[in-house]
Formats: C-alpha cells, sequence, structure tokens
C-alpha cells in the first residue's frame, strides 16, 4: 500500500509540471491540426519539434512509469485520486513561477484534495486480483475504436463545444489506460506481448494524448481538462469497485466516499491553473483574440 501510494503522488508531481509544458508546446502548433489518418503524421512530428512538449512528453511517460506501480497496487479509485493531486502541483506551480494568486477557494480546493486523499488512504482495501476478464477487454476494444471515430469527428470543428468533446474522450482513453494496467497478466513477456489489453493500454494512453492536445489547441484549458480529469477519475474507479472487486474496509465506505467525492471536487476547481499561456505570444494573442477569444488568466 504504501509503495502504490508513494508511485501514485511521484506519478502526480510529474504530471502536474507536465500540464505546463504540454499545454505550452500544444499551442505553438497551428490550430487547423485534426485527427485524420491523412493529417495525423504530419501534427505529431509538428509537436514533437517543440521542446516544450518534448519535456512534457518525457515527464509523462516516467510518471506513467509510476502510476502503472501505483495502478498494480492499489485499487483503481485511490490510484486514480492520487493521480487527481497533480492539479495541486499545478496551481502551487502557477504560484511560484507565474504569479497567479490562489483565492480562498482554491487553497481550501488544496487542502480538499489532500485530507480526500488522506481518508482514501486509511479507507482503501486490497486492490482486486489481477486477472483476465474478456468481456472487459472486449469493452476496451470497442471503446477505443467509439473514442477515435468521435474524436475524428469532433477535431474537424474549431466551436468551442469541441474542446469539451475532445477532453471528454480524452478522458476516457486515459480510462482506458488505468483499467488495462489491472488487466494485464503477471506472465512473461510473450505473454504481454499476446495479451490484446498490451495494445489497448498503448493504444488508449496514445489517443488520449493526442485528443488532449487537440482540444488544448481549441478553447481554454480549463474546457479541455475539466472533463478528462473527471472522467480519467470515475471511470476507472466504478469498474474497479463493480467488476474488478476492488475493496474498501470493513466500516469505511463513507470515509471513502467522503475522501473521493472531496478528491474530485477539489481537483476540479484546481482545473483552471492547467491554463497557460506561451509569454512570448500573449501579447499578440490577447491583441487579435478581443472579447470572444480565449479568456485571460
Amino acid at each position: 500500500m504504501v509503495l502504490g501510494l508513494g508511485a501514485a503522488l511521484g506519478a502526480a508531481v510529474l504530471f502536474g509540471i507536465a500540464a505546463i509544458l504540454q499545454a505550452v508546446g500544444s499551442r505553438k502548433v497551428p490550430t487547423g491540426s485534426e485527427l485524420d489518418p491523412r493529417r495525423l503524421a504530419g501534427f505529431v512530428v509538428a509537436l514533437l519539434k517543440q521542446p516544450a512538449f518534448l519535456a512534457a512528453l518525457v515527464l509523462n511517460l516516467a510518471g506513467f512509469g509510476l502510476h502503472f506501480v501505483a495502478l498494480r497496487l492499489l485499487p483503481l479509485y485511490l490510484a486514480q485520486a492520487g493521480i487527481a493531486a497533480s492539479l495541486v502541483v499545478t496551481a502551487l506551480l502557477a504560484t511560484r513561477l507565474m504569479s497567479d494568486q490562489l483565492s480562498a477557494i482554491e487553497w481550501s480546493a488544496v487542502v480538499g484534495v489532500c485530507v480526500g486523499l488522506g481518508l482514501l488512504a486509511v479507507s482503501a482495501g486490497h486492490a482486486g486480483e489481477t486477472a483476465r476478464h474478456h468481456g472487459l477487454t472486449v469493452g476496451l476494444i470497442v471503446g477505443l475504436v467509439v473514442i477515435g471515430v468521435l474524436g475524428g469527428i469532433a477535431s474537424r470543428s474549431e466551436h468551442g463545444g469541441a474542446t469539451a468533446v475532445l477532453g471528454l474522450l480524452a478522458g476516457l482513453g486515459y480510462a482506458g489506460v488505468a483499467i488495462s494496467a489491472r488487466l494485464l497478466d503477471d506472465g512473461s513477456i510473450g505473454a504481454l506481448l499476446a495479451s490484446p489489453t498490451t495494445y489497448t493500454l498503448l493504444l488508449s494512453g496514445a489517443l488520449a494524448f493526442v485528443l488532449y492536445s487537440l482540444a488544448l489547441q481549441r478553447g481554454s484549458v480549463t474546457l479541455a481538462t475539466t472533463p478528462m480529469i473527471a472522467l480519467q477519475t470515475i471511470t476507472p474507479a466504478v469498474v474497479g469497485v463493480l467488476v474488478l472487486d476492488d475493496a474498501v474496509r470493513d466500516g469505511w465506505s463513507l470515509g471513502a466516499v467522503g475522501g473521493f467525492v472531496l478528491t474530485a471536487i477539489g481537483a476540479l476547481i484546481l482545473v483552471r491553473f492547467e491554463s497557460v499561456k506561451d509569454p512570448a505570444t500573449e501579447s499578440a494573442t490577447s491583441t487579435a483574440a478581443g472579447p470572444e477569444g480565449p479568456d485571460p488568466r
């Protein structure tokens, strides 16, 4: 339990830093990009040319390594709530590096996330057994296809609503990563390569990453990140309890629910601190955007 929780919090630190860098790098790529197989390679190449985006990618990969450990050792509701703490890291970095000030409500959200995680850690029982679940594996594959199709449609629009849809789909993709990680066999490399969940994990992560980058281009990061955080936190938690037998300590059900709710609400309040402008383009953006442009921080 201690190792898993430490891994989750370590991943949260890396994801929190990466969020700032990913937003900066993504917004330097032209917004005409869309999730089209004919243009996807060019979009990815353009992203990889951005040093900030490359740094975000490295941090995300390192964070995923720690997150994977947490997913294997903790109930999904605790592992995913731990990752939501990345928003606390982003908020505190914003106050130090970008002269942002936390309001009383936002400081309360920071405290709420910390208290919620504490309650979850105390309430958590054992993680359900990692075992094959053919129905869930099929659901992951179907879900990937649906997310890809809907993402392709949403990415063709520059409307603000597309930002929220792409963020929501990215959240479902990251939820697929968490669920796939729990379904992996503890076997040989050959068994892993033969397992469909190995590929649903990789594809879910890659698809979610691209969809979130597309969402960041099209509107406020708050609008992109709120549905992503909500879906990637809640979906695996529900699947873990209802399908994968994640347990809560006897007599601590209310504590677990309260901790999860506190963490989720606090994280959603702190979402606005994912909003980052590139300092080099801020003045040009504010001049060109006008009253209909991006909401200034």
